[in-house]
């Protein structure tokens, strides 16, 4: 584990800092100024549970049960009922890095100080973080409504002893766990059960890992850009900033600018200045227009994101300055699952767009290349399988980018009668994304093939580092071979920044 240590206050953790947690790449400790938040607000819960009044979820049922009063002797035991009854998840685990995103999340959203939990609670989630300690939480069985009750009750659960921790890669009882670890179990007092699951920190958890590979993936296409440009002989002219200057969108000015850069100096540009071709096809040409509108929608969810990441979504809410606990909607996953559909949606454009130049890379009748960029096409079939593989998931994306939040199932006999599946959005833009990364490995594998039957033209610095780079990993393709194991050799490319770095080397940082 590493020695970086960031301060959790409920108020300034970057998505950036949220993946270090994930990946535990770094140890979370709570911030003193959110201690003493969180201890104002849990004397307001205190004095409620000692109180006449019914106040929901701290002396009365959940849901549709908020009607129902529960003996003051009982109040702890509602919590912990809570925590039980909703681990009702099913389906294939989430990813530890996944479940740790929530965890710190979670943690983050208790320490701004307006959910009324005891410091000491959040203090052993955070040893648990820490000490790489995940609970199994089953990936299916929320809809976003009053957070990811489900999923963060199973979280819960084992903060109490209950359920099960997987740590150093062994599924162990919770209770095992926490005492090798000398901790206790937590004893959930008035409302901490509630605070613990009350939240979207799953749903944001997910999304904001998503958004992260999303916004790295998009810079990726511009290089594999650039390289099926230069691939087929197109035309860098429309690109010119001077075109990009009179439909400013931000976007659309980065992109061009990094294929202008990518392809500068190119002597395969050079070699067909004077071919005759009018315009390019929409896949090569109007790049900076759909790449840089991508680039402005990762932008609008990482905006979204960001506050989720720094909100109090629990209910009721504790307002410590004057004593008053607030039932309210925080908990409502709707701006989530909003911006999570955006990114499946513009996710899976920026791979249709990729495919389309995998398409003419390979297609003889689109391209002055040889068939599927085989010297002996017929004995040899080449890459044609690589595109059909692009389709699949190109395919498969579309499916996945039909919005989740559009539909609503009602719950809990009514009561929560409008839900945003904002859990479903989340899971699905990552699937999305990680399809996209396996169809911009394939441009990338492509577009390596066609510039080296090109030889001995050679393109702009950047697309030539970039194939150096590639070539140092796959050789080219001068017979049939298994294409998966080159495929999965450039997404790891993608995956650990070795690409994009031989790229920036070559021309500097690229956005």
């Amino acid at each position: 584990m590493s020695t970086e240590t960031i301060t959790l206050d409920g108020r300034s953790l970057t998505l950036e800092q949220l993946e270090s947690l994930a990946r535990g790449a770094a140890r979370a400790e709570l911030d003193p100024a959110a201690r003493r938040r969180m201890e104002a607000a849990r004397h307001t819960v205190e004095r409620a549970a000692a109180g006449d009044a019914p106040v929901y979820g701290v002396n009365t049922g959940f849901g549709h049960l908020a009607t129902v009063r529960v003996d003051p002797a009982r109040l702890d035991e509602l919590q912990i009922n809570l925590v039980r009854s909703h681990c009702a998840g099913v389906g294939p685990p989430l990813p530890a890095e996944q479940v740790r995103a929530a965890m710190a999340l979670r943690a983050n959203a208790l320490a701004r100080g307006h959910s009324g939990i005891r410091p000491e609670t959040v203090e052993t989630l955070l040893a648990l973080l820490n000490a790489g300690a995940v609970p199994v939480v089953p990936s299916q069985g929320s809809v976003g409504a009053s957070g990811d009750l489900a999923p963060l009750a199973q979280i819960a659960l084992a903060l109490t002893g209950e359920g099960t921790l997987v740590r150093d890669g062994r599924p162990l009882p919770a209770l095992v766990v926490l005492r090798d670890l000398g901790l206790e179990p937590v004893r959930l007092a008035a409302k901490e059960g509630l605070a613990l699951i009350n939240g979207t920190q799953v749903s944001t958890g997910l999304g904001a890992l998503a958004l992260l590979q999303a916004e790295r993936l998009a810079c990726l296409a511009d290089i594999a850009g650039a390289s099926s440009l230069e691939g087929l002989k197109g035309s860098v002219k429309a690109f010119d900033a001077r075109i990009q200057e009179i439909r400013p969108h931000p976007g659309q000015a980065t992109v061009a600018g990094h294929l202008r850069r990518l392809t500068a100096d190119s002597s395969v540009g050079e070699s067909h200045r004077e071919c005759g071709r009018v315009q390019d096809s929409y896949a090569l040409r109007c790049m900076p227009q759909v790449h840089g509108a991508v680039r402005d929608a990762l932008a609008h969810v990482r905006s979204v994101l960001e506050i989720e990441t720094n909100a109090t979504t629990d209910n009721p809410v504790v307002f410590s300055d004057t004593g008053e606990m607030i039932s309210c909607g925080n908990f409502h996953g709707a701006p989530v699952a909003y911006g999570l559909d955006f990114l499946a949606i513009v996710m899976t454009d920026l791979a249709s767009i990729s495919e389309r130049r995998i398409d003419r890379l390979v297609n003889p009748v689109l391209s002055d290349l040889p068939p599927f960029l085989s010297r002996d096409a017929g004995l040899h079939s080449g890459f044609m399988l690589a595109q059909v593989t692009a389709a699949a998931l190109v395919s498969e994306n579309k499916t996945l980018a039909h919005p989740a939040s559009i539909d609503s199932i009602p719950t809990s006999a009514n009561k929560e009668d409008h839900v945003s599946m904002s859990t479903w959005a989340a899971r699905k833009a990552t699937q999305v994304v990680d399809n996209v990364r396996r169809v911009v490995a394939i441009e990338l594998l492509v577009a390596a093939q066609a510039l080296d039957l090109l030889a001995p033209l050679v393109p702009g610095a950047g697309v030539a580092a970039v194939h150096a780079a590639i070539r140092e990993r796959v050789p080219v393709l001068e017979a049939d071979r298994v294409l998966s194991a080159d495929i999965e050799r450039l997404e790891t490319m993608l995956l650990d920044g070795s690409l994009r770095a031989a790229a920036e080397a070559a021309v500097g940082p690229l956005e």
